[in-house]
Protein backbone atom coordinates (compact mmCIF):
# COMPACT_ATOMS: atom_id res chain seq x y z
CA UNK A 1 0.00 0.00 0.00
CA UNK A 2 1.56 3.35 -1.00
CA UNK A 3 1.94 5.67 2.15
CA UNK A 4 2.20 9.40 2.33
CA UNK A 5 6.00 9.34 2.23
CA UNK A 6 6.13 7.50 -0.95
CA UNK A 7 3.83 10.27 -2.54
CA UNK A 8 6.93 12.91 -1.63
CA UNK A 9 10.04 13.16 -3.74
CA UNK A 10 13.43 12.58 -2.48
CA UNK A 11 15.33 11.35 -5.00
CA UNK A 12 15.96 13.81 -7.89
CA UNK A 13 19.15 13.56 -9.47
CA UNK A 14 19.08 17.17 -10.02
CA UNK A 15 18.24 18.41 -6.45
CA UNK A 16 19.71 21.81 -5.29
CA UNK A 17 19.78 21.81 -1.75
CA UNK A 18 21.02 24.93 -1.67
CA UNK A 19 18.86 26.47 -4.27
CA UNK A 20 15.76 25.37 -1.67
CA UNK A 21 17.32 26.65 1.16
CA UNK A 22 18.07 29.90 0.06
CA UNK A 23 14.40 30.22 -1.37
CA UNK A 24 12.85 29.14 1.37
CA UNK A 25 15.36 31.61 3.40
CA UNK A 26 14.67 34.29 1.70
CA UNK A 27 10.31 33.87 1.81
CA UNK A 28 10.77 34.60 5.47
CA UNK A 29 7.79 32.56 6.06
CA UNK A 30 9.47 29.86 8.26
CA UNK A 31 8.04 26.70 9.13
CA UNK A 32 4.80 27.59 10.28
CA UNK A 33 4.41 29.12 7.30
CA UNK A 34 5.24 26.12 5.61
CA UNK A 35 2.90 24.09 8.27
CA UNK A 36 -0.33 26.76 7.78
CA UNK A 37 -0.15 26.45 3.69
CA UNK A 38 -1.08 22.82 4.53
CA UNK A 39 1.43 20.80 2.73
CA UNK A 40 1.94 17.20 3.23
CA UNK A 41 5.74 16.55 2.28
CA UNK A 42 8.02 18.65 4.16
CA UNK A 43 11.06 20.07 2.15
CA UNK A 44 14.02 17.70 1.09
CA UNK A 45 16.41 19.78 2.95
CA UNK A 46 14.68 19.33 6.13
CA UNK A 47 14.76 15.65 6.19
CA UNK A 48 17.46 13.69 8.31
CA UNK A 49 19.51 10.62 7.25
CA UNK A 50 17.57 7.66 9.17
CA UNK A 51 20.79 6.40 11.07
CA UNK A 52 20.59 10.12 12.77
CA UNK A 53 16.35 10.39 13.42
CA UNK A 54 15.53 9.94 17.21
CA UNK A 55 13.76 6.77 16.70
CA UNK A 56 16.93 4.99 14.82
CA UNK A 57 20.00 6.31 16.90
CA UNK A 58 19.19 5.97 21.00
CA UNK A 59 18.87 2.52 22.76
CA UNK A 60 15.95 3.38 24.26
CA UNK A 61 13.39 5.92 24.96
CA UNK A 62 12.01 5.73 28.85
CA UNK A 63 8.62 6.79 30.32
CA UNK A 64 10.10 5.17 33.84
CA UNK A 65 12.81 7.64 34.91
CA UNK A 66 11.93 11.49 35.47
CA UNK A 67 13.92 14.21 35.63
CA UNK A 68 14.56 15.17 39.41
CA UNK A 69 12.23 18.13 40.54
CA UNK A 70 13.61 20.64 43.52
CA UNK A 71 10.84 23.00 45.19
CA UNK A 72 12.69 26.02 46.21
CA UNK A 73 10.05 27.38 48.49
CA UNK A 74 12.27 27.23 51.60
CA UNK A 75 15.09 28.56 49.35
CA UNK A 76 16.49 31.53 51.91
CA UNK A 77 15.43 29.31 55.21
CA UNK A 78 18.95 28.61 57.25
CA UNK A 79 17.18 25.54 58.06
CA UNK A 80 16.46 24.12 55.10
CA UNK A 81 19.13 25.68 52.02
CA UNK A 82 21.75 22.86 53.35
CA UNK A 83 19.52 20.39 51.64
CA UNK A 84 18.11 22.19 48.36
CA UNK A 85 22.08 22.94 47.91
CA UNK A 86 22.65 19.07 48.21
CA UNK A 87 19.61 18.50 46.11
CA UNK A 88 20.36 20.90 43.44
CA UNK A 89 24.27 19.05 43.23
CA UNK A 90 23.08 16.11 43.30
CA UNK A 91 20.96 17.10 40.16
CA UNK A 92 23.29 18.41 38.40
CA UNK A 93 26.10 16.25 38.79
CA UNK A 94 24.20 12.95 37.85
CA UNK A 95 21.30 14.61 35.57
CA UNK A 96 22.27 18.32 34.29
CA UNK A 97 19.03 18.77 34.04
CA UNK A 98 15.99 19.51 36.47
CA UNK A 99 12.82 21.10 36.87
CA UNK A 100 12.16 23.73 39.63
CA UNK A 101 8.67 24.46 41.70
CA UNK A 102 8.30 27.81 43.68
CA UNK A 103 10.59 29.42 41.79
CA UNK A 104 8.92 32.93 42.85
CA UNK A 105 7.83 33.89 38.90
CA UNK A 106 3.94 34.69 39.41
CA UNK A 107 2.01 32.38 36.95
CA UNK A 108 0.47 35.54 35.61
CA UNK A 109 3.82 36.15 34.10
CA UNK A 110 4.93 32.48 33.19
CA UNK A 111 1.39 32.43 31.28
CA UNK A 112 1.73 36.01 29.56
CA UNK A 113 5.20 34.90 28.55
CA UNK A 114 3.84 32.18 26.38
CA UNK A 115 0.69 33.87 25.41
CA UNK A 116 2.92 36.42 23.78
CA UNK A 117 5.09 34.72 21.47
CA UNK A 118 2.66 32.01 20.60
CA UNK A 119 0.44 35.40 19.55
CA UNK A 120 4.22 36.83 17.64
CA UNK A 121 4.56 33.18 15.66
CA UNK A 122 0.89 33.34 15.31
CA UNK A 123 0.97 36.48 12.97
CA UNK A 124 0.81 36.85 9.28
CA UNK A 125 4.79 35.79 8.19
CA UNK A 126 4.16 39.17 5.94
CA UNK A 127 4.18 40.76 9.89
CA UNK A 128 7.00 38.70 11.08
CA UNK A 129 9.12 38.87 8.21
CA UNK A 130 10.00 42.77 9.06
CA UNK A 131 12.31 41.31 11.84
CA UNK A 132 13.76 38.41 9.79
CA UNK A 133 17.40 38.25 9.68
CA UNK A 134 20.63 36.31 10.25
CA UNK A 135 22.53 38.09 12.74
CA UNK A 136 23.76 36.02 15.37
CA UNK A 137 25.36 37.56 18.76
CA UNK A 138 23.58 40.87 19.09
CA UNK A 139 20.20 42.69 18.24
CA UNK A 140 16.55 40.84 17.67
CA UNK A 141 16.03 38.29 15.40
CA UNK A 142 13.28 36.32 14.29
CA UNK A 143 14.06 33.46 11.82
CA UNK A 144 14.25 29.74 11.27
CA UNK A 145 17.08 27.50 12.21
CA UNK A 146 20.25 29.68 13.25
CA UNK A 147 22.16 27.57 11.37
CA UNK A 148 20.48 26.88 8.37
CA UNK A 149 23.62 26.93 6.31
CA UNK A 150 26.29 25.33 8.26
CA UNK A 151 23.81 22.48 9.22
CA UNK A 152 23.49 19.01 6.55
CA UNK A 153 19.84 19.01 7.59
CA UNK A 154 17.38 21.65 8.86
CA UNK A 155 15.02 21.24 12.02
CA UNK A 156 11.31 22.09 12.48
CA UNK A 157 10.94 25.22 14.13
CA UNK A 158 11.20 29.26 14.38
CA UNK A 159 12.67 31.22 16.91
CA UNK A 160 12.55 34.98 18.23
CA UNK A 161 16.37 35.70 19.86
CA UNK A 162 17.16 39.05 21.85
CA UNK A 163 19.89 39.57 23.48
CA UNK A 164 18.96 41.02 26.38
CA UNK A 165 22.36 41.80 27.87
CA UNK A 166 24.58 43.86 27.96
CA UNK A 167 22.46 45.51 25.23
CA UNK A 168 18.97 45.18 27.32
CA UNK A 169 18.35 49.14 26.93
CA UNK A 170 19.17 49.52 23.53
CA UNK A 171 16.84 46.76 22.10
CA UNK A 172 13.53 46.59 24.33
CA UNK A 173 12.45 49.02 21.63
CA UNK A 174 13.61 46.67 19.06
CA UNK A 175 11.63 43.97 20.77
CA UNK A 176 7.96 43.67 19.10
CA UNK A 177 5.66 45.27 19.92
CA UNK A 178 3.24 42.10 20.73
CA UNK A 179 5.97 40.39 22.97
CA UNK A 180 7.92 43.31 24.21
CA UNK A 181 6.70 43.88 27.74
CA UNK A 182 6.26 40.41 28.10
CA UNK A 183 9.96 39.70 26.99
CA UNK A 184 10.95 42.21 29.51
CA UNK A 185 9.08 41.09 32.27
CA UNK A 186 10.04 37.22 31.58
CA UNK A 187 13.85 38.36 31.57
CA UNK A 188 13.48 39.76 34.69
CA UNK A 189 11.90 37.41 36.68
CA UNK A 190 13.76 34.25 34.97
CA UNK A 191 17.43 36.03 35.87
CA UNK A 192 16.34 36.50 39.21
CA UNK A 193 15.44 32.38 39.21
CA UNK A 194 18.78 32.42 37.73
CA UNK A 195 21.34 34.05 39.61
CA UNK A 196 19.44 32.28 42.88
CA UNK A 197 20.28 29.05 41.19
CA UNK A 198 24.31 30.24 40.59
CA UNK A 199 24.65 30.75 43.88
CA UNK A 200 22.93 27.18 44.94
CA UNK A 201 24.98 25.96 42.62
CA UNK A 202 28.47 27.53 44.00
CA UNK A 203 27.79 26.15 47.37
CA UNK A 204 27.42 22.90 45.83
CA UNK A 205 30.87 23.05 44.90
CA UNK A 206 32.37 24.41 48.41
CA UNK A 207 32.71 28.38 46.57
CA UNK A 208 31.27 31.40 47.66
CA UNK A 209 27.62 31.85 46.72
CA UNK A 210 28.89 34.41 43.86
CA UNK A 211 31.53 33.25 42.74
CA UNK A 212 29.70 32.44 39.21
CA UNK A 213 28.41 36.00 39.55
CA UNK A 214 31.67 37.23 39.59
CA UNK A 215 33.20 35.65 37.16
CA UNK A 216 30.87 36.72 34.38
CA UNK A 217 27.70 34.83 34.51
CA UNK A 218 24.59 36.63 34.13
CA UNK A 219 26.36 39.84 32.29
CA UNK A 220 25.36 37.97 28.76
CA UNK A 221 21.71 37.20 28.48
CA UNK A 222 19.86 35.65 25.57
CA UNK A 223 16.08 35.74 25.22
CA UNK A 224 14.70 32.91 22.91
CA UNK A 225 11.09 32.09 22.10
CA UNK A 226 10.65 28.74 19.89
CA UNK A 227 7.70 27.85 17.95
CA UNK A 228 7.62 23.84 17.13
CA UNK A 229 4.42 23.75 14.52
CA UNK A 230 2.81 21.11 13.68
CA UNK A 231 4.99 18.75 11.56
CA UNK A 232 3.24 16.75 8.39
CA UNK A 233 6.14 14.00 8.35
CA UNK A 234 7.62 14.32 11.90
CA UNK A 235 9.22 10.63 11.65
CA UNK A 236 11.71 12.25 9.03
CA UNK A 237 12.79 15.33 10.72
CA UNK A 238 13.36 16.74 13.99
CA UNK A 239 12.23 19.56 15.97
CA UNK A 240 15.86 20.67 17.35
CA UNK A 241 18.95 18.01 17.32
CA UNK A 242 20.71 17.05 19.94
CA UNK A 243 23.39 19.28 21.29
CA UNK A 244 24.06 20.73 24.62
CA UNK A 245 24.05 24.78 25.89
CA UNK A 246 26.62 26.76 26.81
CA UNK A 247 26.03 28.20 30.45
CA UNK A 248 22.94 28.42 32.53
CA UNK A 249 19.67 27.45 30.79
CA UNK A 250 15.73 28.38 32.86
CA UNK A 251 12.98 26.98 30.28
CA UNK A 252 9.46 27.65 30.10
CA UNK A 253 7.52 25.50 28.11
CA UNK A 254 4.02 24.90 27.25
CA UNK A 255 2.08 21.63 27.51
CA UNK A 256 2.99 20.22 24.13
CA UNK A 257 5.90 17.68 25.15
CA UNK A 258 8.76 16.88 22.88
CA UNK A 259 11.70 17.81 25.01
CA UNK A 260 14.43 14.46 25.76
CA UNK A 261 17.31 14.94 28.29
CA UNK A 262 20.28 11.72 27.22
CA UNK A 263 21.02 9.88 30.31
CA UNK A 264 23.11 7.73 29.99
CA UNK A 265 22.24 5.62 27.15
CA UNK A 266 18.59 6.17 27.36
CA UNK A 267 16.46 9.11 26.38
CA UNK A 268 14.14 10.11 28.62
CA UNK A 269 11.14 12.59 28.39
CA UNK A 270 11.03 15.62 30.34
CA UNK A 271 7.01 15.54 30.66
CA UNK A 272 5.87 19.28 31.26
CA UNK A 273 5.14 20.31 34.93
CA UNK A 274 2.73 22.87 34.79
CA UNK A 275 3.79 26.02 36.57
CA UNK A 276 7.88 24.60 36.81
CA UNK A 277 10.75 26.22 35.19
CA UNK A 278 13.30 23.46 33.38
CA UNK A 279 16.98 24.18 34.19
CA UNK A 280 20.53 22.61 32.41
CA UNK A 281 23.59 23.07 32.68
CA UNK A 282 26.00 24.11 29.79
CA UNK A 283 29.28 23.17 28.81
CA UNK A 284 30.89 25.94 30.05
CA UNK A 285 29.71 25.20 33.37
CA UNK A 286 30.39 21.88 33.11
CA UNK A 287 34.78 22.62 32.75
CA UNK A 288 34.99 25.23 35.37
CA UNK A 289 32.98 23.10 37.63
CA UNK A 290 36.36 20.53 36.63
CA UNK A 291 33.25 17.92 35.31
CA UNK A 292 31.17 18.29 39.24
CA UNK A 293 28.48 19.16 37.48
CA UNK A 294 27.26 17.72 33.91
CA UNK A 295 26.64 18.96 30.65
CA UNK A 296 24.37 16.62 29.21
CA UNK A 297 22.47 16.13 25.38
CA UNK A 298 18.71 16.94 25.13
CA UNK A 299 16.97 17.18 21.96
CA UNK A 300 13.07 18.01 20.86
CA UNK A 301 11.12 16.10 18.44
CA UNK A 302 9.51 17.39 15.66
CA UNK A 303 5.80 17.97 16.65
CA UNK A 304 2.75 15.59 15.37
CA UNK A 305 0.00 17.13 17.42
CA UNK A 306 -1.47 20.28 15.85
CA UNK A 307 -1.18 22.51 18.77
CA UNK A 308 2.09 24.19 18.72
CA UNK A 309 4.57 23.17 21.07
CA UNK A 310 6.14 26.64 22.46
CA UNK A 311 8.75 27.02 24.78
CA UNK A 312 10.83 30.18 25.99
CA UNK A 313 14.17 30.25 27.14
CA UNK A 314 16.88 32.62 29.28
CA UNK A 315 20.06 31.74 28.41
CA UNK A 316 22.93 32.79 30.90
CA UNK A 317 26.46 33.06 29.83
CA UNK A 318 29.87 34.56 30.39
CA UNK A 319 30.09 38.39 29.59
CA UNK A 320 32.51 41.17 30.44
CA UNK A 321 35.90 39.14 29.14
CA UNK A 322 38.62 40.34 27.32
CA UNK A 323 39.91 38.20 24.41
CA UNK A 324 43.27 37.28 25.92
CA UNK A 325 41.30 35.81 28.96
CA UNK A 326 41.90 32.42 29.50
CA UNK A 327 38.99 29.80 31.53
CA UNK A 328 39.35 26.50 33.23
CA UNK A 329 37.90 24.85 36.46
CA UNK A 330 38.18 26.96 39.11
CA UNK A 331 41.76 26.44 41.48
CA UNK A 332 39.55 25.86 44.60
CA UNK A 333 38.79 23.06 42.96
CA UNK A 334 41.80 21.32 42.22
CA UNK A 335 44.57 19.25 43.76
CA UNK A 336 47.08 16.83 43.91
CA UNK A 337 43.95 14.33 43.93
CA UNK A 338 41.19 15.74 41.84
CA UNK A 339 43.63 17.62 38.84
CA UNK A 340 42.03 19.38 36.33
CA UNK A 341 39.85 17.38 33.68
CA UNK A 342 40.28 20.48 31.54
CA UNK A 343 42.70 22.45 29.57
CA UNK A 344 42.55 26.53 29.71
CA UNK A 345 40.51 28.23 26.63
CA UNK A 346 39.12 31.51 26.04
CA UNK A 347 35.74 33.08 24.94
CA UNK A 348 36.58 32.84 21.36
CA UNK A 349 37.68 29.83 21.36
CA UNK A 350 34.44 28.68 23.31
CA UNK A 351 32.53 30.69 20.78
CA UNK A 352 33.85 29.20 17.59
CA UNK A 353 33.11 25.62 18.89
CA UNK A 354 29.37 26.31 18.73
CA UNK A 355 28.76 28.87 16.20
CA UNK A 356 31.21 27.61 13.57
CA UNK A 357 29.22 24.37 12.08
CA UNK A 358 25.55 22.95 12.81
CA UNK A 359 24.03 22.09 16.03
CA UNK A 360 25.52 19.41 17.38
CA UNK A 361 27.23 17.67 21.08
CA UNK A 362 29.19 18.60 23.52
CA UNK A 363 32.23 19.82 21.13
CA UNK A 364 34.24 22.44 23.42
CA UNK A 365 34.16 19.84 26.19
CA UNK A 366 35.86 17.26 24.11
CA UNK A 367 38.02 19.96 22.22
CA UNK A 368 39.61 20.90 25.89
CA UNK A 369 39.36 17.43 27.84
CA UNK A 370 42.94 16.64 29.01
CA UNK A 371 43.75 13.25 27.57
Amino acid sequence: MATETDNCATSDPHYDRLKEVKEFDESKMGVKGLSDSGITCIPRFFIHPLETLPQNNSTTTTNTSSIPVLDLANLHSPAHRPEIIQQIKDAAATWGFFQVINHGIPSSVLDDTLRSIKAFHDQPHEIKANHYRRQEHHGVMYTSNNDLYRSNAAAWHDSLQVYMAPEEKKMEDDIPEICRKEVVAWDFHASKVAEALFELLSEGLGLEAGKFKELGFMKARLFLGHCYPYCPQPDLTVGIKSHTDAGLTVLLQNQVGGLQVKHGSEWVDVKPLPGALTVNIGDFIQIISNGEYQSVEHRVLANSSKEPRISVLNFNNLGGWKESDEFGPFPELLSAEKPALYRGFTVPEFHQSFYSKGLDGKSIVARVTIH
